[in-house]
């Protein structure tokens, strides 16, 4: 019984991962060429760091990257109103950790199984 439980609920984190990966807010911006003889060399984010092509980071939960057409990122944390969540359960968000999971609405220390 307990290993059909911890299957159960492998499953359902992993189809709660793919419902966050559904439901992830993204934004592009495309790479602007103000002066085509000196091309940029990168992506500039909010914080005015360059990022080289090709490459990847995280930062405040979002997981980003930057390519010759721009820079994209998508949040690592889901909306709340984006999440099926059975009406006996909520969605706890752990900003500093970027991550989210489903518990009892009635003792938050139990996450909730699947329906």
């Amino acid at each position: 019984n307990v290993f059909l439980f911890q299957s159960s609920l492998h499953v359902f984190v992993c189809l709660l991962g793919l419902v966050v990966l559904c439901h992830s807010q993204c934004f592009f911006e495309e790479l602007e060429v103000k002066d085509p003889n000196n091309p940029p060399k990168g992506c500039v984010d909010k914080d005015g760091e360059l990022h080289d092509f090709d490459s990847a980071w995280v930062r405040d939960c979002m997981d980003c990257s930057c390519t010759s057409e721009g820079l994209s990122c998508c949040t690592k944390i889901p909306d709340a109103n984006t999440v099926d969540v059975p009406e006996e359960c909520e969605l706890v968000v752990n900003e500093k950790a970027c991550s989210v999971k489903v518990v009892m609405k009635s003792d938050n220390e139990k996450e909730c199984s699947p329906v």
